[in-house]
């Protein structure tokens, strides 16, 4: 097993799961695939990317990384196309009440760089778009501001995403997806999912276990309030009652083309995908809010950011508009973290929106406190462990 400082070098990074795409990686994949068959247009798009802190790379100092200059603010996210039109698009009306002008580091925010840039005091990003997962990691490290939530509003958000050195900037869900066409009934639930008997085919589950865990306890018997602490072994025996029909996905274009392919008939997906499906396959495709995994991107601070703390932080509350958050979620399907924009939802996506009140009340609130705390055994947080546990499993 290896030892707790290698796995911090490599927790969230490409080089082990070099296919892994994260949430915001592969809403600017989607966004793109709509453009280019025209679905929405350019403006959308662009603004869409904006919003989301998921615009294409500024080039600068031929680095390839976006370098903070005075009265500028630096957003480090996963990258796409059509940077040209952001200034107007997003960066345009935070420059026009602040003075201060955005730019869009498309590098990626992996943990590891921003250690190493806050460690070495070499810091050029000002807000980074990561996730629960890295905000709590990076949290131990001390290498994150706390959220000033004198600017930033906590109302605007659910309270368990309002974490002390992160806060969320939307919500997504991994949910139960079925092919209706191949099943001879519905899928009511994980348990369902996994009765090979009643509902014969191929499954797909993600390679990292964050959002599988949670189906695994739920399908055990758990009920969602018995989710946590999750019974790391307990959801091992259960991965390897259907492991030899398991398909493992690492990217959403990956998930999306086992079913496709007809290769799978259910999978454990982020609802965004399924809901693409839905749309392609004519119908054949559906998925359940019922026993979803909802959790929430995170905007980070890194100490000593050249912007200033306070500029950050008013950047972040910039992007808690609803209106904005609400066309975010007409390109991209990525759920509004603002409660407030609820009602805001067009009636006719109400039944795609994560956070919508009859949706959410379905689902499983991720506790992403439980994955750093410490498992116990050989250092390991959680979090280590049962990715060591979860690969070791479907690898064996």
């Amino acid at each position: 097993m290896k030892s707790r400082k290698d796995l911090s070098k490599t927790l969230y990074e490409k080089d082990l799961y070099p296919d892994e795409q994260s949430f915001a990686e592969d809403c600017a994949a989607i966004a793109a695939e709509k453009l280019a068959r025209g679905e929405i247009d350019r403006r959308s798009f662009v603004k869409a990317l904006g919003l989301l802190g998921l615009a294409p790379v500024a080039l600068k100092l031929g680095t390839g990384s976006a370098a903070a200059q005075a009265k500028e603010l630096v957003v480090v996210n996963w990258g796409g196309p059509a940077v040209e039109a952001y200034a107007k698009a997003f960066g345009a009306p935070f420059e026009a009440a602040s003075g201060t002008k955005v730019v869009i580091d498309g590098t990626g925010p992996l943990g590891s760089k921003i250690r190493a840039m806050v460690e070495a005091k070499a810091v050029t990003w000002d807000v980074c778009d990561t996730g629960t997962g890295t905000t709590l990691v990076l949290q131990t490290h001390d290498v994150l501001e706390p959220i000033d939530y004198a600017i930033v509003d906590k109302a605007k958000m659910a309270p368990e995403f309002a974490y002390e050195y992160g806060c969320a900037n939307y919500m997504f869900s991994f949910v139960l997806t079925y092919n209706k066409a191949k099943l001879s009934a519905a899928p009511k639930d994980w348990k369902d999912f996994w009765d090979l008997a009643k509902f014969p085919g191929g499954r797909t589950l993600r390679k990292q276990p964050n959002g599988m865990l949670e189906a695994c306890m739920l399908a055990a018997g758990k009920s969602h309030k018995d989710v946590y602490p999750i019974d790391l072994n307990l959801a091992m025996s259960k991965l390897k009652e259907i492991k030899k029909d398991v398909v493992a996905w690492g990217s959403g274009s990956q998930s999306q083309e086992l079913f496709r392919t007809g290769e799978v008939v259910m999978g454990n997906i982020w609802h965004t995908r399924a809901n693409l499906l839905t749309r392609d396959m004519g119908g054949d495709i559906a998925w359940l809010w019922q026993d979803g995994i909802v959790t929430s991107g995170m905007w980070n601070v890194p100490k000593g950011n050249p912007a200033g703390k306070e500029t950050a932080m008013k950047f972040i509350a910039s992007a808690q508009d609803p209106a904005g958050q609400i066309e975010l979620f007409k390109v991209m399907g990525n759920g509004p973290a603002n409660p407030a924009a609820a009602d805001m939802v067009p009636a006719d996506m109400r039944h795609i929106d994560p956070g919508q009140p009859e949706n959410i009340k379905l689902q499983v609130l991720q506790n992403g406190y439980w994955y750093q705390e410490p498992s116990g055994k050989g250092g390991l947080t959680n979090d280590e462990l049962a990715r060591e546990m979860w690969l070791d499993t479907l690898s064996s």
